[in-house]
């Protein structure tokens, strides 16, 4: 497979360089999106690529946009990337990690659903017995099936800045109480049916993270990845086991190999091994299949 760390077109303008993705000005109502194969973890971007894994994250994205378009408005347009990349290199250099979408304005908070106990909220739960602000049963084990889906927001920090978990009523204090109800009767909404398909196709997602926008008369769209493996916690059905961290589909498996280094996460971050990449360029493709088919 091919590697894309880094996009560089020279026909538009660039607006923003993130963890992730490289962000085009494509005239004045739309952007040209460039999912490369950077990876962060702990909100470090590493040196190295894994190969692939910019496609698998858009064509997870596109399928779940037009699976969820019926619940929401989304970002997403017909408008081919050919259009506003005319240059044949550069466009064969980018190859299935571009996306044209409207210019919409995000809103300030990252919409997060948690189906499963684990990560930060684990953590919470250990030392309130609650997350976010949502008291939970006492006596659940890491990795275990929430009761219900809870609506966990957090702020959207700056490249290098850590993401803060906020409750409900922070999320009202910042978008206003009316949107913050629309975003979480929303999310919740997708995730639910978003989880129950993946489940039939041997995927858990445990929790993912949803990004929304304004158009100018106010509506709602959904924007950013969908139920990626770079915005969800996906387990293999087959191997979940309650109690400990479960095996994954997406980035923990990187997490889990950083963890065991003498590093302090912050910039820049090390080096991994070949053979890391080669796995986690795997998980990253067995995700698709999964879902795709």
């Amino acid at each position: 497979m091919t590697s894309l760390y880094q996009s560089e077109l020279s026909e538009l303008p660039l607006l923003s360089r993130g963890k992730v993705r490289d962000i085009y000005a494509a005239g004045d109502a739309h952007l040209l999106i460039v999912t490369s194969d950077r990876l962060s973890a702990f909100d470090v971007v590493l040196p190295q690529p894994i190969p692939g894994k910019g496609e698998v994250l858009t064509r997870v994205s596109r399928f779940w946009l037009a699976r969820t378009a019926a619940i929401i408005p989304n970002q997403l347009t017909e408008l081919s990337v050919e259009t506003f990349v005319t240059d044949p290199e550069q466009r064969r250099s980018l190859g299935d990690r571009a996306m044209v979408v409207r210019r919409l304005n995000p809103l300030p908070i990252e919409a997060i659903v948690r189906g499963y106990l684990i990560g930060s909220g684990w953590k919470d739960y250990q030392a309130s017995g609650a997350v976010s602000g949502i008291a939970l049963p006492a006596g659940l084990r890491q990795a275990d099936r929430l009761p219900e889906p809870i609506f966990t927001p957090s702020t959207k920090a700056a490249i290098g800045d850590h993401d803060e978990n906020i409750d409900f009523a922070g999320a009202a204090n910042r978008i206003g109480a009316e949107l913050a109800e629309q975003v979480r009767a929303i999310s919740l909404r997708i995730y639910q049916e978003s989880a129950a398909y993946a489940l039939e196709r041997g995927i858990i997602i445990a929790d993912t993270k949803f990004e929304f926008g304004l158009d100018a008369e106010g509506h709602l769209h959904l924007i950013d990845e969908v139920l990626t493996p770079d915005s969800s916690r996906f387990w293999p059905v087959d191997q979940y086991q309650p109690g400990s961290s479960p095996p994954s589909f997406d980035k923990q498996f990187v997490r889990d190999y950083l963890e065991t280094l003498d590093w302090d996460k912050t910039p820049p971050g090390p080096m991994l091994p070949e053979a890391i990449i080669e796995r986690t360029a795997a998980k990253y493709a067995e995700a698709e299949r999964r879902l795709l088919g």
